[in-house]
């Protein structure tokens, strides 16, 4: 919970203004059936008419002053707990954006997104109720009980008698109230993921009928969601049923025991209506603590995830340790200290080549345990203006490799260089920006064509033009009425395969990338088009270093160097020509595609 208590603290004026607010307003209220008191058992029997009119005045600006100051308290509690948490979620929404690969996950998708909503919101409602009736119900049961032992210590004794039961019952069902409200979260995130996975897949679903399976997987994961909560519902509720037994209980002995009182002569009626009026406040004080307590547990257990995505370090966190590190054998050491946010391109060292992997492997890991190797003992060498296709079967290895030289991921052993740079010795966003990359499964966003291509970044409008014409998408784009404003839909939707593809190898392009990688990213074109493809790269962007990740033998016979994976390992490296004479997997997939060559 020192999260809810570190983003609070940058508003500790308003913080202090709401108590102040709520503070006036609990002691106008406790004034009010004091008042009362008086009026009953002093003015009116005395039959000071002016008095009891003024007092009954009296009465009325204190309800009126208590409202008044209980809305603006609240109000101001609202707005402390909104930018309290939009500066959490902002920070929460940095720190996802910059984790790395095997942090992410590790995470997994389902969980962030409940961080970012439902925890958040959950905090967000503690914030505010906690200034609201933190202050409020606290100070009001204190104070209603304390004037009532000045009415008559008596029946204020009854109360007191109550006070350590209802304390231990909330205590106790609020600390296993945490972990109940974590399970909960946990069940939600799988209704998340299960729903992300069908509303991705919804093509895929109808297309094979089977939205009556997916209908039934959800409805488990579902019932089991809303048995838990409904579990931990029912274990939260219990204070509120013993708190409403002994408080009746209380009640009742507090009117049979002020009768007989009152029957004797020891105690006024007044005494006994005001004593009720405490009672009442007594005991909405006790229900707004139990509030509290209960949407502390479910709050503590959000802000718990909360806190253990934030407390983990991102990118740039790894990136300024390693640039304390010792220098690397065989690596250019103190280069770390390249600006993360530089755009300066990689300087060649030498007669070094422009990429090399050096005996590269990698292996992911699960929940802490490696899964087992991904890519094994992988080398090449390309010099600035090469290429190199790499092709293989599907989970062979192609895109973890692009993972790596990307560093969403960092290699098990050996090295990858730049130039003669280890790429770890650089700074994170001076490596990328070097870089121009499609990814397998890269996304269009809800933006004009030409900002999707420029992306953010400081892009004039002619190299997104050149960009588009190299990539084959320009025609299609003058032919729309917009032109480059034309708005494309979530995810490209309104856009085809090909041109979608397309748009995305101009983003990548439009950079005037020193690397360009492509994975996959032709899959949606004709052959035809691919070929016009590869040959605009090769003659409008001619020093470009490229790799590029495909199925087909046809969008990789042409570049200089070609790799075959299977299994993670490097079966075959060479020309289209070498290969097709000692690469019997490739002459297989060559042959299977094209034909005898």
């Amino acid at each position: 919970m020192k999260l809810m208590w570190q983003y609070m603290s940058s508003y500790k004026k308003r913080i202090a203004l709401t108590l102040l607010l709520k503070f006036l307003a609990v002691v106008a209220e406790l004034l009010i059936p004091y008042i009362l008191e008086y009026m009953i058992d002093t003015a009116a029997p005395a039959k000071e008419i002016v008095t009891v009119i003024w007092l009954g005045v009296a009465m009325a600006l204190l309800a009126l002053l208590a409202r008044s100051l209980n809305v603006t308290g609240n109000r101001i509690a609202t707005a402390t707990a909104r930018d309290s948490i939009r500066t959490l979620r902002h920070d929460l929404f940095c720190r996802t954006i910059y984790l790395s690969g095997a942090t992410f996950d590790h995470i997994s998708l389902p969980s962030l997104i409940s961080e970012m909503t439902s925890d958040s919101y959950n905090v967000q409602s503690f914030i505010g109720m906690i200034q609201r009736m933190g202050v409020r119900s606290p100070i009001m049961l204190v104070g209603a009980i304390s004037v009532a032992v000045t009415l008559d210590p008596v029946l204020a004794l009854v109360l007191l008698c109550m006070v350590p039961i209802l304390a231990y019952t909330v205590i106790y069902i609020t600390r296993k109230g945490i972990p109940l409200f974590r399970k909960v979260q946990g069940r939600l995130d799988q209704v998340v993921r299960i729903m992300r996975e069908n509303i991705t897949g919804i093509r895929v679903i109808k297309g094979l009928s089977r939205e009556e399976h997916e209908k039934a997987r959800f409805n488990k994961y579902n019932k089991d969601l809303t048995n838990d909560d409904i579990f931990a519902g029912k274990v939260m509720a219990l204070p509120g049923t013993v708190m409403t037994l002994f408080l009746n209980v209380g009640l009742t002995l507090v009117v049979i025991i002020g009768a007989a009182r009152v029957n004797e002569g020891s105690m006024e009626v007044g005494v006994i209506l005001a004593f009720l009026t405490y009672f009442n406040m007594i005991t909405m004080a006790v229900m707004g603590i139990r509030r509290i307590f209960m949407m502390y547990s479910k709050a503590g257990a959000s802000a718990d995830r909360i806190a253990s995505v934030l407390v983990l370090e991102d990118e740039r966190g790894m990136q300024e340790r390693e640039t304390e590190t010792a220098d690397r054998p065989g690596g250019v050491g103190g280069t770390g200290n390249i600006e993360d946010g530089s755009h300066e391109r990689i300087s060649a060292r030498h007669t070094a080549p422009a990429l090399e992997f050096r005996d590269v492997s990698f292996c992911y890991e699960s929940h802490g345990k490696n899964r087992g190797f991904e890519v094994r003992n992988i080398s090449f060498s390309l010099a600035a203006g090469e290429s190199i296709g790499i092709i293989g079967s599907t989970g062979s290895g192609k895109t973890t490799i692009v993972n790596l030289l990307m560093r969403l991921y960092d290699v098990s052993s050996g090295s990858i260089r730049m130039n003669g740079m280890d790429i770890r010795d650089m700074g994170l966003k001076t490596l990328r920006s070097n870089i121009g990359i499609v990814l397998q499964n890269d996304t269009i966003f809800n933006d004009t064509l030409a900002e999707n291509i420029s992306f953010g970044r400081d892009i004039g409008m002619d190299d997104v033009k050149r960009a588009a014409s190299a990539a084959l998408i320009s025609d299609y784009i003058d032919t729309l009425e917009e032109g480059y404003d034309y708005m494309a839909d979530i995810k490209g939707m309104n856009l085809s395969g090909g041109q979608r593809q397309r748009i995305l190898i101009a983003r990548a392009l439009a950079g005037n990338p020193e690397y360009l990688v492509l994975d996959d990213s032709s899959s949606a074109l004709d052959y035809a088009t691919d070929a016009k493809l590869r040959y605009n790269l090769k003659n409008c962007y001619p020093d470009c270093t490229c790799v590029v990740i495909a199925q087909r033998v046809s969008s990789v016979k042409d570049l200089t160097h070609i790799l075959v994976m299977e299994d993670g390992q490097a079966i075959g490296y060479g020309s289209h020509e070498e290969l097709m004479e000692c690469c019997e997997v490739y002459r297989d997939i060559a042959d299977s595609q094209m034909g005898s060559l």
